[in-house]
């Protein structure tokens, strides 16, 4: 594939990565008005965002493993129009039907969860590896822009309209999308035909949904008693169970949904505790504005808080494409030592109180996480993964990523939530569970040092040189 054509492809993947991540940032704003639309309650309405993860986590590793067997473009353009048709049932939801909304919503995040594992493969096939770094650079910085955007469109959108048109305005941009991949996207074929490991897929997807509902429905406020709740102590208990049954179900199938020789590589087994430990960063984040409001009680207030995840945000922006240009002339080993250091002392630099009394010291604290999330989240992890992927099992490598990354999100909001209730909340319960973010970082930048070295990387592709798929 020539130059022009993969900078086409790549603004396809582009306008595809930026439509399912806009979505998540943009529809924050817009939960008063769909509350007072569907006059439902607080716990009901945070299914608006349950059922979308909940979907996403099913989807990622089934449509990994659809791409790698069906194709990539046929996969790509099923997820964007699955995308697209839940955010019209979104739209389209009347004020009395609430659940056609949520299935909307599960339409979206079922669309959504192979898009970016899917996008990541395509640049495995389509760029040599010289310049791959870059291209993953740029597919990473969508998020950065879009948590960055999302929130001031979705305040424009709905001081001139209502909240529907945060839904529909994602139906001309999935048009473009379906038409341009469809035309630039390649068509891949497995080399041997095999039946899909249905049962795999059944095991894993309960697996997954019931260790994300029960991590969801756990009350941070009252950690361990709500543990004996029964919305939350049977769906860990059966996840825990399916976890050692899953490795044994995928042994016997002729073409596993996820398969276990990636696991076989210390490289990866790596960067999937590392990943797991990105997420768990990524989403601690999120109580950034409570400790905020605890630190600098003069300046800073429940409505003026969240200004305070910018510098998160702009430093992802910035850090993204950077490192992946970097990735490309230090190799990933490097980029992901540097990420795991920055994460850890930004998280320690936000545990100590007398920094983030000052708004200059706060201010500094996240934009140091934001470089280093800026490489855990971007460009490095999925360049190992495809390296040490066969062309085969490319996507479902890069879907490995997202559910590692997905853990570590739902377990950093019981994590945080219960360490900060334990000591307190405030600034010492905050500044406690960040501490401990930190030193769960500390020790992932021990683990960088096991990985492959820029050397041992290019000897690496050059062994998978042969392995691509056919295509025309």
């Amino acid at each position: 594939m020539d130059e022009k054509t993969r900078n086409k492809l790549l603004l396809v993947l582009f306008l595809g990565v930026l439509m399912g991540a806009l979505d998540i940032a943009i529809v924050a704003p817009a939960l008063p008005s769909i509350q007072s639309f569907f006059q439902v309650g607080d716990r009901i309405l945070a299914w608006t965002f349950t059922i979308y993860v909940l979907f996403n986590l099913i989807s990622t590793p089934l449509m990994a493993k659809l791409s790698d067997t069906f194709g990539r473009r046929s996969i790509y353009t099923l997820d964007v129009t699955l995308f697209a048709v839940g955010s019209l049932v979104v739209a389209l939801s009347p004020a009395n039907l609430f659940p056609m909304l949520l299935f909307g919503r599960a339409l979206q995040g079922f669309g959504a969860g192979g898009i970016f594992p899917v996008a990541s493969a395509v640049i495995g096939d389509t760029f040599p590896p010289e310049k791959r770094g870059g291209a993953l650079g740029l597919i990473g910085a969508v998020f950065g822009l879009a948590f960055l955007v999302g929130p001031i469109l979705g305040g424009i959108i709905l001081t001139i309209t209502g909240w529907e048109w945060l839904f529909i305005i994602n139906l001309p941009i999935a048009v473009i999308v379906i038409i341009m991949g469809w035309r630039l996207l390649p068509v891949t074929h497995p080399e041997t035909s095999r039946p899909f490991d249905w049962a795999g897929m059944l095991v894993l997807s309960i697996m997954l949904a019931c260790l994300a509902f029960g991590l969801n429905q756990i009350d941070t406020q009252n950690f361990f008693s709500s543990l004996a709740s029964l919305n939350v102590w049977p769906f860990l208990l059966t996840g825990f169970v399916l976890l050692f049954v899953f490795p044994a179900v995928e042994k016997k199938a002729a073409d596993p949904i996820l398969n276990l020789r990636l696991f076989e590589s210390r490289q990866t087994v790596l960067t999937s505790i590392l990943s797991a430990g990105a997420g768990l960063g990524e989403s601690g984040m999120v109580f950034i504005p409570a400790l905020a409001v605890a630190a600098l009680p003069t300046i800073i207030n429940t409505h003026n808080a969240s200004y305070l995840l910018m510098p998160v945000v702009l430093a992802m922006a910035v850090g993204s494409p950077l490192v992946g240009r970097l990735l490309d002339k230090f190799g990933s080993k490097v980029m992901v030592f540097g990420g795991t250091l920055l994460l850890a002392l930004g998280m320690l630099m936000l545990s100590n109180s007398s920094l983030i009394s000052m708004l200059w010291g706060f201010i500094a604290a996240a934009a140091v996480i934001g470089l280093g999330l800026s490489s855990l989240l971007g460009a490095p992890m999925r360049y190992i993964m495809l390296n040490e992927a066969s062309a085969a099992d490319r996507t479902s490598a890069q879907g490995m990523i997202s559910l590692s990354t997905s853990v570590g999100q739902l377990t950093s909001s019981a994590l945080v939530g219960a360490v900060a209730a334990s000591m307190g909340g405030g600034v010492k319960g905050y500044g406690t569970a960040y501490m401990v973010i930190g030193i769960v970082a500390g020790i992932m930048v021990i683990l960088t040092l096991g990985l492959k070295n820029r050397k041992q990387e290019q000897d690496t592709v050059a062994k998978n040189a042969q392995s691509m798929p056919t295509s025309h």
